[in-house]
């Protein structure tokens, strides 16, 4: 007897394959456009924060915004969608640090410990 998988269900993915007539030569899925088209503001906005200064044509912005897109979906798939991705690479980004010096736990002595026959 042989059992159906639920790899269909996996295989399915919304992708965006350009205007009708029209096919791009990438076939990305909807949230990959979702994610380029708000790290190009971030970008803009980081660079403008440096420079104050406000490009005609983002050519930097565009090319991080594409390598931080590829990088961040490099990881995603089913089990794993986007957002958890990010929230996991931002949150190793904060806490990955081994403290410098060994933090010793304390240890617990029962030496002042003291059982009494009756509560007063």
């Amino acid at each position: 007897m042989r059992l159906r998988t639920d790899d269909d269900i996996y295989r399915a993915r919304l992708v965006y394959l350009g205007p009708p007539g029209y096919t791009l030569p990438v076939h990305l899925p909807y949230a990959q456009y979702g994610l380029f088209m708000l790290l190009v503001p971030l970008y803009m906005f980081i660079h403008w924060l440096f420079t104050f200064q406000v490009e005609l044509f983002p050519a930097w912005e565009i090319a991080l915004a594409i390598v931080s897109t590829s990088f961040i979906f490099r990881y995603v798939d089913p089990d794993r969608p986007a957002r958890m991705v990010i929230r996991t690479a931002l949150t190793d980004w904060r806490r990955t640090r081994e403290p410098a010096t060994e933090l010793r736990d304390p240890r617990l002595v029962g030496s002042r410990i003291r059982i009494r026959e009756e509560l007063a």
